[in-house]
């Protein structure tokens, strides 16, 4: 029998996953007693080194005052001429996943977030996500070790692989598992308590 869950499918660099963020968490609080909360890496971007060509630059740009304008959520448009952006996410992926070994994902996940969208730093970086892992309190030499092995790669290309296979429409996607079936359940960008609605409903 499948326990009943819920798994919010994300990338830590997606914009629209930091737009969403304030009612993810509410809905999160309220779901936390009623059933099992997974966190899952979709992948945006794989590995790249090769600089962000202009018209994504911009598109993404375009796409931050966006999400500013409707859901009212800060960005620092500083990280577009501090950093060299690069359509790259897979590491950032990875290191979400270190974290959830250690019980400390959704910090990790945050401190990205905060990194990019707040404070201009590039987290396709790695020393990026090693200075992150440091601040929420896991080893460095052994985060290191972790985010370059042929295993943890192994690991990301599997659950990218998992999410892909779930109703999902990109990223943020809330699937809810019950009864072994898989249900897409339409994200409220703004009011949690639609969301909480549906989801109970189905639960009931």
């Amino acid at each position: 029998m499948t326990q009943t869950k819920l798994i919010y499918v994300h990338d830590p660099m997606c914009s629209w996953c930091w737009g969403y963020k304030p009612t993810w968490l509410k809905l999160k609080a309220a779901l936390a007693s009623q059933l099992i909360i997974e966190y899952k890496v979709g992948g945006l971007a794989p590995d790249s080194q090769e600089p962000m060509p202009e018209n994504m630059r911009a598109m993404l740009q375009s796409t931050w005052h966006k999400i500013s304008a409707m859901l009212g959520t800060q960005f620092n448009f500083d990280f577009w001429q501090v950093c060299q952006p690069r359509r790259s996410t897979y590491s950032a992926c990875r290191a979400a996943i270190i974290a959830r070994a250690h019980n400390k994902e959704p910090q990790m996940i945050g401190a990205i977030q905060h990194a990019y969208y707040l404070h201009a730093q590039n987290p396709s970086d790695e020393s990026t996500l090693i200075t992150l892992a440091e601040k929420i309190g896991i080893d460095k030499q052994q985060f290191c070790e972790e985010l370059c092995s042929e295993a943890l790669n192994q690991k990301l290309h599997e659950e990218l692989a998992f999410s892909a296979s779930l109703p999902i429409q990109g990223f943020p996607s809330l699937v809810l598992i019950t009864d072994n079936k898989a249900i897409a359940i339409k994200i409220n960008y703004t009011d949690h308590q639609q969301t909480l609605n549906t989801i109970s409903a189905l639960l009931a």
